[in-house]
């Protein structure tokens, strides 16, 4: 997710409406951002601090060991 594609999802938001972005900052298939340039760091950062907006970061894989070893090796 690029910050535009973010930007392009985020403002197009109505009221009532809630949206949830998820996402893997080490699992990137696009070669134009990385785990700091990415649309979820770009939404996090932004709108941080406003009183509709929470982010939750988690430490532990919910995955099957097979998954979790291949994510960590490949």
């Amino acid at each position: 997710l690029t910050p535009h594609e973010a930007k392009t999802l985020v403002t197009r938001m109505g009221k009532g409406s809630k949206i949830i972005l998820i996402g893997d900052l080490a699992q990137i298939d696009n070669p134009y951002v990385d785990a700091h340039t990415n649309g979820l760091v770009f939404t996090r950062n932004r709108l941080q601090g406003q009183p509709f907006m929470a982010h939750v970061n988690l430490f532990k894989g919910e995955r099957s060991e097979m998954a979790e070893v291949a994510a960590n090796l490949m």
